[in-house]
Order: C-alpha cells, then structure tokens, then sequence
C-alpha cells in the first residue's frame, strides 16, 4: 500500500458523493444511495431514543437536518453520473426530487445497464470522465 493511498481513496469518496463528472454503475449507485440512507436512519433513530429538550437530542436533530439537506447534493451527483453511465444528459437526475416520480426513477437507475464502452461523459464505469485514465 503506497503512502498517497489515503488521499487517493478521500478524492473518490469526494468524487463520488459531490462531483458531477464521469459514470458510475449500478452498485456503486445503489451502495452510495444505501450509505447515506443508512447514515440518515441512523441520525434519525438517535434522535428519536433520545429524551427530549436535552443537549443530545438538539445534536441528533441538528445531525440529521444537516445529513438530510447535504445528502441532496449527493443524491443529485450520484444520479448525474449513473445516467452518465448510459449516456443521458444529467439534468434528468432531478427526477429524483419529484416524489411520485422518485421511485421508478430510482429502480430504473439500480436496474438500467451502462455503455459497454466509452461515452461522451467517460471511457468507462467508475470513472472520473475522459481525463480519467487510470
């Protein structure tokens, strides 16, 4: 294990959760998704076992609160790069926004398969985009 390995598994956290550019495919997808639901659930039930009007409870709740609002942000590049998988432009990831709409969008993202090969947004799955070769 090389010295840099730390910082390099920080910048695919990062890029995974807050970059917009290149694909990712369906487990990454549906693992990232899972991860910051489970994070969310987590803030939540603590929250909720914990006794009202005290110190931890304000904690949990702002946890949550602050989980929930910057997952937005995650939610929407995870699903930017899933439909760059397959080649679709990225607006269409505010589907994931539209309640009614949210779960098929969700299972057609977990479900659809990606480019075999290279595409406008990257030359493969997983990865950073066209500078990306490596």
């Amino acid at each position: 294990m090389s010295e840099d390995q730390p910082t390099r598994s920080l910048d695919s956290f990062i890029w995974l959760f807050f970059r917009l550019d290149g694909r990712i495919g369906r487990w990454t997808f549906f693992l990232a998704f899972l991860f910051l639901a489970v994070l969310q659930g987590l803030a939540l039930y603590r929250y909720a076992i914990t006794p009202q009007d005290t110190g931890q409870s304000a904690f949990w709740a702002t946890a949550f609160w602050t989980l929930a609002i910057s997952s937005m942000w995650c939610t929407l590049a995870l699903g930017v790069k899933r439909l760059h998988d397959f080649g679709k432009p990225g607006i269409l990831a505010l589907t994931l926004f539209i309640p009614v709409v949210l779960l098929f969008a969700f299972l057609l993202l977990c479900l659809w398969p990606g480019d075999p090969g290279p595409n406008r947004y990257g030359d493969f799955t997983d990865g950073r985009g066209r500078k990306d070769r490596g």
